[in-house]
């Protein structure tokens, strides 16, 4: 059981998932993290890049109005790799039912 909630992560991370949420299935590219948290606002914002899937359902998850709920576990990883991070660049964030699947991070040596 995850120790979690949407509510007890920061604001930055609260719109993270709720971006992941409405994305429902694609990528969130560029996304620039700082001190562990996700960065929305600055010179470049992340792109999003919608998959569309026909005759599927492509909006954004049933769930996304709902203000307060355990992380899954996807999050919760995805959350520590932030954590490891520290600042950094997110390259892509594939995203699969609302949920982090993979990303590839820009790092230095």
């Amino acid at each position: 059981m995850n120790a979690l909630s949407k509510q007890s992560v920061s604001p930055a991370r609260r719109q993270l998932v709720e971006l992941m949420q409405r994305v429902n299935f694609g990528r969130i590219e560029g996304l620039v993290v700082r001190d562990g948290d996700p960065v929305f606002d600055g010179p470049s914002p992340p792109r999003i890049v919608l998959e569309v899937k026909f005759g599927g359902d492509n909006g954004p998850r049933p769930e996304s109005g709902i203000a307060e709920f355990s992380l899954k576990t996807q999050v919760v990883d995805l959350f520590a790799h932030l954590n490891r991070l520290r600042n950094g660049r997110i390259e892509s964030l594939t995203v699969k039912h609302g949920l982090p699947f993979g990303m590839h991070v820009e790092t230095t040596v």
